[in-house]
């Protein structure tokens, strides 16, 4: 087996400035990241690195959501062992953890297929023109009446659900959850928050478990140093807090139709260069 080859400094900054900017944006980090890596370097720097670079935004979250954490966590373990003290918060906390348990059954199983399989751009492509008609549907069916406080554990396993998605690169997870969380009448910023909370404990596991692959690839993608891979997380962290500060501000007052129309040209830009043999596909 030959060796997978090395990520360029170029490519460590410039991916994970991509990976600040559309992690929590409802158009896909894991897409961007197949679809730069190959139109700007030539190779596909790989869903190991993705996954590790992921580490950097996921601490941006866990920061700009310092205080509901505490809170939800602090509330949770008293509540687990005294029942006069399960509030809203306490419920919160399980409501993560139930909405967690999809998305790792999933990534166990089909592993192979996401380090690989489901990476061609044919696929990217596809996923991002095809799910931006679930967002716009979302959008435009969500009634929005539910507000903070009235999650339910049934709103909890169906945005975990959904959350499922977006181990297809070209899907988003915000995207996912945030339209779900539509469907089921909460508000837009609501269902952006709870979908933030509720990618923490998976994108860190999913993250660690891929840190080995991402040194040495044994499937696909590009080698990167252990100075690489902290610089990419530092930097995706930077991008990625500042980015889910605008994007929460931006929900108050807009729909996602922008992020709709941003997709089907990218989705459709890519057909394009595929088609006349322009770009790869793997």
């Amino acid at each position: 087996m030959t060796a997978a080859p090395a990520m360029s400094w170029w490519q460590v900054v410039g991916l994970a400035v991509v990976q600040g900017l559309t992690e929590f944006l409802p158009v896909s980090s894991s897409g961007h990241l197949a679809i730069a890596s190959r139109v700007f370097f030539g190779g596909d720097a790989g869903a190991s690195f993705t996954a590790v670079t992921q580490l950097g935004t996921e601490a941006a979250i866990v920061v700009y959501f310092g205080r509901d954490i505490t809170r939800i966590v602090t509330a949770w373990l008293a509540g687990v062992f005294r029942p006069r003290r399960r509030t809203a918060d306490y419920r919160l906390g399980w409501y993560v953890i139930v909405g967690t348990i999809p998305i790792c059954v999933a990534g166990l199983v089909f592993t192979d297929a996401i380090r690989a399989g489901v990476r061609s751009l044919w696929v990217v492509a596809t996923a991002l023109v095809g799910f931006s008609g679930v967002i716009a549907l979302a959008e435009y069916l969500g009634r929005q009446n539910r507000h903070a406080g009235q999650l339910s554990w049934r709103d909890a396993f169906v945005v975990g659900l959904a959350q499922t998605l977006a181990l297809v690169p070209g899907v988003s997870r915000s995207g996912a959850t945030i339209s779900a969380g539509l469907f089921l009448g909460l508000d837009r910023e609501l269902a952006a928050r709870f979908g933030f909370l509720l990618a923490i404990p998976a994108v860190f596991a999913s993250g660690l478990f891929s840190l080995p692959d991402a040194f040495h690839p044994v499937r696909e993608g590009m080698s990167a140093t252990g100075a690489q891979l902290l610089t990419a997380t530092l930097i995706a962290f930077g991008v990625g807090f500042a980015a889910v500060a605008w994007l929460l501000r931006f929900l108050v007052r807009h729909a996602m139709y922008w992020f709709v129309a941003y997709r089907v040209a990218v989705g459709v830009g890519v057909f394009i260069l595929l088609g006349s043999g322009t770009l790869a596909a793997t």
